[in-house]
C-alpha cells in the first residue's frame, strides 16, 4: 500500500517569531514567501539586489539590500537570521553565494530554483561541504522539482525501487513572469538549445523536438495534448536520492504554448491573496514491474503555491523534523506524506485509482 492512502487533514505548526531571510523578497514569489512567513509568526527580512524596489515593496520590513557579488553585503543580511529563502533568478547567478553565504553563517538555506541546470551545481558543488558541516541545503523547494519530488516519494511508499516515474503537469493556462522568462532564458543557453531528458538513470541531451502525445487526466481536465519530455527539475530532486532510471515529466500543449509566446502576459490577481486564476493538476504515475501507484495534486497558482512549499520546508528544519542533512531534496530530507498533509489548505493530494 503506498503511503498516499493514509493523507488527511493535519494542522500546521505555529511560528516562532525567528527571522527568515527572504533574498529576492521584491520578486513574485518572494512577496508570497513574505506573506507566508508572517502568517505563520515567523519574521521576514527583506533582501535582494535592488535596494529601492526593496524598499518600495516592503515598506515597514527590515531591509538588507545585499548585491551577490558583494559576500559582505550577504554576511550583513543573514546576521541574526535562523534560516534563508533565495527567490531570486536568475539561480545560476544566485544560488552559489547565497548557499556560501548560508554556509558561513551556520544557517540553512532554501531556494525554490526551478533551473535544471542551478539545480545540477547546487548538488555537485556543495554535497559534500554543507553534509561535513552538518549544514542543510534544499534546492528547488518549489511547485517544480519540490512538488514532483514529494508526490514520487510518498507514491513509493515501501518500495526501495521503480522502473518509472511519470509527472504530468495539467496547467489550465501559464502567464509566465519576467524572473520565469529570464530564467528560462538562462537554462536554453546554458545547455546551447539542447532539451534534456532523464533516461537510463541519467540526463541526456538532445537536439530534436519532444514528442507530443495524448495524457488522460482526472475530471476536470480529462484527455489533453500534452508535450512529452517537457522536462523540469524532478529529474534532479527524484533521481537525487530515489533509485528510479526514468523520470519523465509532462505538460498540458496549451500552457507550454503560452510559456513560450513572447506576448503573453504576467499573472494577474483575483484574490485577497494575490494569486492568479491558473489552477493546476499534477498527476504521479509511479511503476514497478506490473504494479503501478498514482496520485494526483490539485490547487490554485503554481507561483504562489511555491510559498507554503519552501516555508514548510524552513519550519520543519527549524523545529529539527528532518531525516538528511547536507544538500537534500524535499522528499529526501523531510517526511513526504507528513508533509503534504501539512499543506492540505493549499494542495489537495488523493490517490487515483483507475
Amino acid at each position: 500500500m503506498s503511503t498516499v492512502d493514509h493523507l488527511s487533514t493535519a494542522v500546521q505548526p505555529s511560528g516562532s517569531g525567528q527571522k527568515v531571510v527572504v533574498y529576492g523578497a521584491y520578486g513574485h514569489t518572494g512577496r508570497f514567501v513574505v506573506a507566508e512567513l508572517r502568517e505563520r509568526g515567523l519574521v521576514p527580512v527583506a533582501s535582494g539586489r535592488d535596494a529601492a524596489k526593496l524598499a518600495a515593496c516592503h515598506p515597514g520590513l527590515d531591509i538588507r539590500p545585499a548585491p551577490v557579488d558583494d559576500p559582505a553585503a550577504l554576511d550583513r543580511a543573514l546576521d541574526g537570521a535562523a534560516a534563508v529563502i533565495n527567490c531570486a533568478g536568475p539561480f545560476a547567478a544566485t544560488a552559489a553565494p547565497v548557499i556560501e553565504a548560508a554556509l558561513r553563517a551556520a544557517v540553512p538555506y532554501v531556494d525554490v530554483a526551478a533551473e535544471i541546470e542551478a539545480n545540477i551545481d547546487t548538488f555537485a558543488n556543495f554535497a559534500d561541504r554543507a553534509h561535513a558541516a552538518g549544514a542543510v541545503v534544499v534546492p528547488a523547494m518549489a511547485f517544480y522539482g519540490g512538488l514532483g519530488d514529494l508526490l514520487v516519494t510518498a507514491s513509493m511508499g515501501d518500495w526501495t525501487t521503480a522502473d518509472e516515474a511519470h509527472i504530468a503537469y495539467g496547467l489550465s493556462s501559464w502567464r509566465p513572469t519576467a524572473g520565469t522568462r529570464l530564467a528560462g532564458k538562462v537554462s536554453r543557453e546554458r545547455r546551447n538549445g539542447r532539451r534534456i531528458r532523464y533516461t537510463n538513470g541519467q540526463l541526456e541531451y538532445r537536439d530534436d523536438a519532444p514528442p507530443t502525445l495524448e495524457w488522460t487526466f482526472p475530471a476536470p481536465l480529462g484527455t489533453r495534448t500534452v508535450i512529452g519530455e517537457f522536462t523540469m527539475s524532478d529529474v534532479v530532486t527524484i533521481p537525487s536520492h530515489l533509485s528510479i532510471p526514468e523520470v519523465r515529466t509532462y505538460m498540458t500543449a496549451e500552457a507550454a504554448t503560452d510559456l513560450s509566446a513572447p506576448d503573453t502576459s504576467a499573472p494577474t490577481a483575483i484574490d485577497e491573496r494575490g494569486r492568479s486564476a491558473q489552477t493546476f493538476l499534477v498527476e504521479v504515475v509511479v511503476r514497478s514491474g506490473d504494479a503501478e501507484r498514482r496520485v494526483v495534486a490539485s490547487g490554485q497558482d503554481i507561483y504562489a503555491v511555491t510559498a507554503p512549499l519552501a516555508v514548510e520546508a524552513v519550519q520543519r528544519i527549524l523545529d529539527g523534523q528532518t531525516k538528511a542533512t547536507g544538500v537534500a531534496s524535499a522528499g529526501q530530507i523531510f517526511d513526504a506524506p507528513d508533509f503534504l498533509q501539512a499543506l492540505s489548505a493549499h494542495i489537495t493530494v488523493v490517490p487515483n485509482r483507475r
